[in-house]
């Protein structure tokens, strides 16, 4: 090829490639949600990979667990009980407590409750709620509430929870509304809403396929914004008087606590690089905080976060690492994102990167794959797969850079495709020219497998393990010699050669030749046969079944019927081009091959429809009915062979297997020169109205009485062949 030509060649794969990628891109900016969806649950499989990791040991958790709940009783407990895990906490030197509860109602086992309900005037009644609000407004407690964010006419309540942060939102342009708004409130009981240092809001936002992969930090209210309880938990840990929102035109950049920037989406989510799986954080049963039997060495100087991962108190959640997460832990997540700095974001110019990625792989994929053999084009795409997977997979766990994942892979498929068809019709002139110079030296059949191995050496003569197959009519002779012309006798011929070749051919075999009569065919070349012993007698039990069907056909049209013998060999042989240089086809040659056609010879005398070496019998697979036949040495051989008939495949009947298990037992001791008694049970299976071999028996039966009447020396069980049959 021209230098000319080359280049015109490569500038017009760019151009396809580039048309390629600007479609792409097209569907990514208008693709409908569902592919979001796709993209989340491929990230989610990162996180998988990557496992659970350690965490900043900043955060505990106090969890009203099932044993808490077994040991103080069903949730709620008495205010009582909650105020006195404040105490508990707080005396072992508890940095801060959060609580991922809220405390909407008066307190039912309140005895002050019980008293004012029974209409009893006592001083000095205990108040439940009312020590739950002193406890934690002599604590670092932060509490916790709930934004309803459903359209509903009627709110638990619309009151105002009160901060004690000022939040600015910088740059926020006239009428932008990203943020999440709300709809109305569940606050704790005043009494204890208004004790409260602060408090913030512990509202976990699924996305549509129902999985926490973002939590919001802002929410807007009454057109104020009020922060996370996480939010607020680190604001307080910071010292920060203020919370800073920053904006740019597509929405909320980050939000800014003192030097903290903390990447958000556009409305403010905080997506969550989680540490693993459930229980990645220090879990504390609420019962043992009560008891006071945990170590203060292991609480002291924590954030403590009070929540549950009891079932029954439905606060499960599902995550990208876990389909049962407790919530409370979620918000554990992100506040230890946030203390080490370990962010993961969709950053503003995450599109534009995207956009870079799909034009990149688009170019790649099409240049790499129509300058590549056929054969290597899904090596490239699984490498390009497997190549991009990675690099996202370090981006987004290296430098928090959360990037599309479903569409470079879409892109790698699709630009594998289109190269795929490219290459396909560039390449059509090529495979004419190709038959035109091979069509005089090889099979059709070898041909296309040629045409598909182009860049290959598949068809240079090489050494595999094959099973090959010989067949032949019996009597052929006979039967050509009362055909009244060779047209009927070719007729003929075909009705019987075609179903046998389709038999052959639906098994992944390759018919060798026609020898007259006879088939040669062989299994595993030149295209690799996963078990191409069981695939060589199952076709050899089909054809013998379709010649029973036949011979009816065969017998309706005053037609001879036909018998065949079969015989199969498994060996190495040498397969390949051969031949000439004016005349060649790919065929197998060796002992191997020469061994299959003395075993079919032997048929008709063991009266064996099918009969196989034990070189096959060893590579066989599945389960069937074999019968022993001899212990051999055939014509131009000296190593002796075992050759065997195959029945069926399965099990034997229940007639049948007695019969050869009698037979096995009679060979037995015909081999171990027990002549007398083996001769007994041959003539005794022999005489029987069942049997599955006609001539074996008779075969072993004039041996033993040789045998017995000329003792033979060094017996060894071999027999000697000195013909073909």
């Amino acid at each position: 090829m021209t230098t000319k030509k080359a280049l015109k060649k490569f500038f017009t794969y760019v151009s396809i490639a580039l048309a390629l990628a600007f479609s792409i891109i097209l569907f990514y900016f208008v693709s409908p949600q569902g592919l979001d969806s796709i993209d989340n649950r491929l990230r989610d499989y990162f996180f998988t990979l990557r496992g659970d990791i350690p965490n900043s040991d900043s955060v505990i958790i106090i969890d009203i667990d099932e044993k808490s709940l077994k040991e103080i009783g069903q949730w709620p407990w008495s205010r009582n009980k909650v105020a006195k895990i404040l105490e508990n906490l707080t005396n072992s030197g508890v940095g801060l407590i959060a609580f991922d509860i809220v405390f909407p109602e008066e307190d039912n086992s309140s005895p002050h409750k019980i008293f004012k309900e029974y209409g009893i005037e006592k001083d000095n009644i205990p108040n439940y709620d009312l020590e739950l609000a002193k406890m934690v407004s002599n604590t670092p407690t932060i509490l916790g509430y709930q934004f309803e964010l459903e359209k509903k006419d009627v709110h638990l309540g619309n009151e105002s929870p009160q901060i004690p942060a000022v939040i600015i939102e910088r740059d926020k342009k006239l009428g932008q509304n990203y943020l999440i708004k709300a709809t109305g409130t569940i606050l704790n009981l005043p009494i204890i809403q208004n004790t409260g240092y602060s408090s913030g809001f512990f509202n976990n936002v699924p996305d549509l396929s129902g999985i926490i992969r973002s939590v919001p930090l802002v929410i807007s209210y009454e057109d104020i914004v009020y922060p996370s309880l996480a939010l607020e938990i680190l604001r307080i840990i910071t010292d920060s008087k203020k919370i800073v929102i920053n904006y740019d035109e597509a929405g909320v950049i980050d939000i800014s606590l003192n030097q903290i920037k903390i990447p958000t989406d556009r409305h403010g989510r905080f997506l969550v690089n989680y540490r693993g799986a459930e229980k990645n954080f220090k879990y504390f049963s609420a019962v043992d905080i009560l008891n006071n039997k945990i170590d203060s060495k292991e609480l002291e100087g924590k954030i403590a976060l009070i929540g549950t991962s009891a079932a029954g108190l439905l606060d499960l959640r599902a995550t990208p690492l876990d389909f049962v997460f407790p919530g409370v832990e979620v918000h554990a997540n992100v506040i230890d994102n946030i203390i080490t700095g370990d962010f993961i974001s969709k950053e503003s110019s995450a599109d534009l990167n995207n956009v870079t990625i799909i034009i990149a792989l688009s170019l790649l994929i099409i240049l790499l794959i129509t300058y590549s053999p056929f054969w290597f084009n899904p090596i490239i795409s699984l490498s390009s797969m497997i190549g991009i997977s990675i690099f996202l997979y370090h981006m987004l766990f290296t430098y928090g850079m959360v990037l599309n994942i479903f569409f470079p892979l879409f892109t790698i498929l699709l630009a594998t495709i289109l190269a795929t068809l490219i290459n396909y019709f560039y390449k059509i002139k090529q495979e004419e020219a190709i038959k035109e110079k091979f069509a005089s030296k090889v099979s059709k059949d070898v041909m296309e497998n040629l045409l598909k191995n182009m860049d290959s050496n598949e068809f240079q003569a090489m050494e595999k393990e094959v099973t090959v197959f010989f067949s032949d009519i019996r009597g052929f002779t006979k039967i050509s010699e009362e055909m009244d012309s060779a047209k009927n006798l070719i007729s003929y011929l075909n009705q019987y050669m075609e179903p046998m070749s389709n038999i052959i051919t639906k098994y992944q075999g390759t018919i060798d030749k026609y020898i007259g009569d006879a088939i040669m065919a062989y299994w595993n070349a030149p295209a690799n046969v996963e078990n191409h012993a069981d695939k060589a007698v199952q076709a050899s039990l089909e054809q013998i079944k379709e010649l029973k069907s036949l011979n009816k056909k065969l017998k309706e049209e005053n037609k001879p019927s036909i018998d065949i013998g079969i015989g199969l060999n498994t060996g190495l042989a040498v397969v390949g081009e051969m031949g000439s240089s004016g005349r060649s086809d790919y065929t197998v040659i060796g002992d191997a091959i020469n061994l299959g056609a003395r075993i079919e010879s032997l048929c008709k005398y063991y009266d064996s429809k099918l009969s196989i070496s034990n070189f096959t019998k060893k590579a066989l697979k599945d389960e069937y009915v074999f019968r022993f036949l001899d212990y051999v040495t055939v014509k131009g051989k000296d190593k002796p062979i075992e050759i065997w008939q195959v029945h069926k495949v399965g099990k034997a009947k229940k007639e049948q297997e007695e019969e050869l298990k009698d037979y096995h037992k009679a060979i037995e001791l015909y081999k171990i020169s027990n002549f007398n008694e083996a001769l007994e049970i041959f003539e005794t299976i022999e005489n029987s109205e069942y049997k599955t071999n006609k001539n074996i028996y008779k075969i072993y039966i004039e041996r033993c009485k040789e045998f017995i009447k000329y003792p033979p020396k060094n017996f060894n069980g071999v027999y000697e062949h000195r013909t073909k049959s």
